[in-house]
C-alpha cells in the first residue's frame, strides 16, 4: 500500500473538476495507472488530500510520478495547479515530488532531491529531463524585440492571454494590479488632467496631480528638490545610482576652469587638487546623443545630453559645481554654475534631471533589470529541468517577470503607450537608447562589487545603495556558495554539467548577443565562477530592481525632479531665464499626469508578494539546503534591522534595499 498526499495550490482558480490519475515510477519499474477518487472537494483550491493505492510489485526507490488529467463526464477540461505530491512507501520511505505548476494534460514530476545530470544518471530521469526541456522549448521561444537589445519571449499577437500559463500573474495579483491601474487612470480623467494640454502656470499646482496619491517621501522631495545637496545625493541614493563615477580628469569637451568653480570650492583648494584627492565626480549623459525626440500634443519635445561635475565637500555632501547641457562646447553652450542666477541654475539642474529620467528608465531600469531578468527566465525554462538544483535555486526569482515585461512592451513602451504620450524618448527613442546601453553592459557593470570598484565609488561617504547592496550581495553569495558546494563537489562537475553549460551559453547568445567584449561568461569552469554568476542573476532580479524601481513615485511624483520631457530647447545663454521660462519648458499638464500616474503604478507592488529570501514553494526537499535557506533568511533579517534603525535618523530615509521591502523577482 502506497500512501499519497496531493496538494492543490491556493489561487482561486487552482482547482479542477477533471479526473486525475497517477503512475509511480521507480528504479524497478512503474505502477499501473491509478485514477484518484473524484469528489468535488479533492482538487479544489487549497485542498490537501490523502489517498491509498495498491501496487502489486516492488518499485524500489521512486524517481518520479506521472500525473494525468481527463475530462470528467461532459464537463469541460480545465487546468489544475498542483503544488506537490508526497508518497509514503510500504516500508516507510517518504518521497516528495514538488511541482508548483499548472497541469493541462499530463506531467512527469521528478523526486525532489536536486540532481546534477551525469553519465550515471538513471535513463528514466535522463529521458524525463529531455522531454521536459523539449516541451518547454516549444512554449518558450525567442524573438527579437529591438535591434541590439536582449531577445524576449515570443508571444502571439503580443497578447498577455497567450503567455505560458505558468508565467502569468495569479488571480489575486492580476486583480490587485488591474485595480491600481484602472483607479489611477480614472482619477486622472475625473480631475480633468488627461485632456489638458496647457503648460503649468504655477509650479505649486503640480501638487494637485501628485496629491491624488501621496507618499511620506514624495512630500519631502517636493520641499527639498532645489537643494544642491539633494540633487547630488540622488546620484548615490536615488533611482539611478549606477551612473556616477569618480573623475580622474575633466573631459576635454567639458571646459571647466578653476575660475568657474572657485566660488564653490573656496580659496583653500582648486579643481586639480580636488581631483587628486578623489573628491570630484562626473555624471555624463553622452548616451542620449542621437536619440530622436518625440512630439507630444503636436508640439516638438527636446532632450539635452548633459555633463555634470560634482564635488564631495568638507561636509561630506555631494554637490553639483558645473553643468554643461551639450556634449559639444561652444559659445551657445554655456557652463552653468551655482554662482549663476537662481533660475539659470534651477533650470540647468532640471535639464539634468530630465536626462537622468530617460537614462534611468530605458537603461538602468528597463534594460539592466527587466529585460535581463526575462532572458534569465526564458533560458532557465528552456535549459534547466525542474529537477536541477540550479532551477530550484533561481526559479523563484523569475516569478511573474514575463507577464510584467509583456505588459510593458504593449502598454508602456509600445505604440500609443505611456512613453509615446509623456516622454521625450517615446517608442522611437527607447530602442535607440537600449542599443547604446547594451554596448556599455559588461560583466563588471552587472556585478555590484566590481561595478563599485570600476566606477571608483568605494570610499565616498553616504552611498547607501553601495552599503546596503554590498551587504545583500554578500548574504546572497554565501547562500549560493552553500548550495553550489553541496551539489557540486568539484570544479570538474561544473565543467561537465551539460544543462548548466547550455543555460549559460543561451543567456550569452540571446541576452548579450554574443558580445565577447562584454566579458559576460559563455561557459563556466569552476564552482567559484558559477557562484559569482548566480549571485549576479539573483541580485539583478531582486535587489537591483528594487533599488531602481521602488522609489519612482517618491522621487518622480514631484515632476520638476524628473521631467519626462521638455518643451523648449536647452538654454543657450545665461541671465535671461525666469520662472516663466521654466514653466514653459516643463511638460504639459496631461504629460505630467500620465508620468505621475505611471510611476505610481510601477511603485505599487500588487498583492501576492514574495519578499527576498521567502521560498514558500518547497523545491529543495533535502534538509541541508533547507538549513541554508534559513541561514540566508536570518542574514537578511539582520540586514533589514540595521537599515531600519539607520533610516529612523534620516530626513529622507533610504528603504529601497531593506530586504523586507525587496521583491524576490521583477514582477512590477
Amino acid at each position: 500500500m502506497y500512501k499519497l498526499k496531493v496538494v492543490t495550490g491556493t489561487d482561486l482558480a487552482a482547482g479542477t473538476c477533471s479526473n486525475v490519475s497517477i503512475v509511480l515510477v521507480g528504479v524497478h519499474g512503474e505502477s499501473d495507472v491509478h485514477q484518484l477518487p473524484h469528489q468535488w472537494s479533492n482538487f479544489i483550491s487549497g485542498a490537501v488530500k490523502e489517498f491509498n493505492i495498491t501496487v502489486n510489485k516492488d518499485l524500489g526507490e521512486l524517481m518520479l510520478v506521472r500525473l494525468s488529467m481527463e475530462r470528467y463526464l461532459n464537463f469541460q477540461m480545465d487546468p489544475w495547479y498542483c503544488n506537490y505530491v508526497t508518497v509514503t512507501c510500504p516500508k516507510g520511505q517518504r518521497y516528495q515530488f514538488p511541482l508548483y505548476q499548472w497541469i493541462f494534460k499530463s506531467v512527469e514530476i521528478p523526486e525532489g532531491k536536486g540532481v546534477v545530470i551525469t553519465k550515471n544518471t538513471h535513463p528514466v530521469l535522463q529521458q524525463q529531463r529531455k522531454l521536459e526541456l523539449e516541451m518547454n522549448r516549444e512554449t518558450h521561444k525567442w524573438k527579437v524585440y529591438a535591434e541590439g537589445a536582449p531577445h524576449c519571449i515570443d508571444v502571439t499577437n503580443n497578447d498577455l492571454q497567450n503567455l505560458p500559463p505558468n508565467d502569468r500573474y495569479s488571480f489575486q495579483k492580476q486583480a490587485s494590479f488591474g485595480s491600481t491601474f484602472n483607479s489611477t487612470g480614472l482619477e486622472v480623467k475625473l480631475n480633468g488632467y488627461a485632456l489638458n494640454t496647457d503648460s503649468w502656470h504655477i509650479l505649486e499646482d503640480i501638487h494637485l496631480v501628485a496629491s491624488l496619491r501621496r507618499s511620506q517621501y514624495s512630500d519631502i522631495v517636493s520641499k527639498i528638490w532645489k537643494e544642491d545637496s539633494f540633487f547630488g545625493s540622488q546620484y548615490l541614493n536615488g533611482l539611478n545610482p549606477t551612473l556616477i563615477k569618480k573623475c580622474v580628469e575633466v573631459p576635454g569637451n567639458f571646459p571647466v576652469t578653476d575660475q568657474m568653480v572657485a566660488p564653490s570650492l573656496g580659496a583653500c583648494t582648486n579643481l586639480q587638487k580636488e581631483i587628486q584627492n578623489g573628491h570630484i565626480f562626473l555624471a555624463d549623459y553622452a548616451i542620449l546623443q542621437g536619440v530622436p525626440a518625440n512630439t507630444i500634443n503636436e508640439k516638438p519635445q527636446y532632450m539635452a545630453t548633459p555633463m555634470c561635475l560634482l564635488w564631495k565637500n568638507p561636509q561630506d555632501q555631494l554637490v553639483p559645481i558645473a553643468i554643461q547641457l551639450s556634449q559639444t562646447p561652444g559659445k551657445d553652450v554655456p557652463i552653468f554654475l551655482p554662482s549663476d542666477s537662481e533660475f539659470d541654475w534651477i533650470l540647468a539642474k532640471i535639464w539634468v534631471r530630465s536626462a537622468d529620467f530617460q537614462v534611468h528608465e530605458a537603461g538602468t531600469h528597463l534594460l539592466n533589470t527587466h529585460l535581463l531578468a526575462e532572458v534569465f527566465s526564458i533560458a532557465t525554462t528552456r535549459q534547466l529541468p525542474m529537477g536541477h538544483p540550479l532551477y530550484k535555486l533561481i526559479i523563484p526569482h523569475f516569478r511573474y517577470t514575463l507577464e510584467i515585461n509583456s505588459f510593458a512592451r504593449t502598454s508602456l513602451i509600445g505604440p500609443g503607450g505611456v512613453f509615446d504620450q509623456a516622454s521625450v524618448t517615446g517608442r522611437g527613442g527607447i530602442p535607440v537608447i537600449l542599443k547604446k546601453a547594451m554596448d556599455e553592459v559588461t560583466y563588471i557593470s552587472l556585478c555590484l562589487p566590481d561595478d563599485i570598484k570600476g566606477r571608483g565609488m568605494e570610499h565616498i561617504p553616504n552611498y547607501l545603495y553601495r552599503d546596503d547592496g554590498m551587504k545583500i550581495w554578500a548574504a546572497m553569495e554565501s547562500f549560493v556558495s552553500n548550495i553550489i558546494n553541496y551539489y557540486y563537489t568539484s570544479d570538474e562537475m561544473v565543467k561537465e554539467d551539460p544543462e548548466l553549460q547550455a543555460w549559460v551559453a543561451e543567456i550569452f547568445k540571446e541576452g548579450f548577443l554574443q558580445n565577447k567584449c562584454s566579458e559576460v561568461p559563455y561557459s563556466l569552469g569552476t564552482r567559484a565562477s558559477l557562484i559569482k554568476y548566480l549571485t549576479m542573476v539573483i541580485f539583478r532580479c531582486s535587489a537591483q530592481h528594487a533599488a531602481v524601481n521602488s522609489g519612482q513615485f517618491d522621487f518622480y511624483s514631484w515632476m520638476p525632479n524628473g521631467p519626462t520631457t521638455m518643451k523648449s530647447p536647452p538654454p543657450s545663454t545665461k541671465g535671461d531665464n525666469t520662472m516663466e521660462t521654466i514653466l514653459k519648458a516643463l511638460p504639459d499638464v496631461n504629460s505630467t499626469a500620465a508620468g505621475i500616474s505611471t510611476v505610481r503604478i510601477l511603485s505599487t507592488e500588487p498583492m501576492d508578494r514574495r519578499r527576498l529570501g521567502e521560498y514558500p514553494n518547497e523545491r529543495f526537499t533535502e534538509k541541508t539546503p533547507q538549513l541554508f535557506i534559513k541561514k540566508f533568511q536570518q542574514q537578511l533579517s539582520e540586514i533589514s534591522k540595521c537599515i531600519q534603525e539607520r533610516n529612523e535618523t534620516m530626513r529622507l530615509p533610504y528603504p529601497y534595499l531593506d530586504p523586507s521591502q525587496i521583491e524576490n523577482s521583477v514582477s512590477i
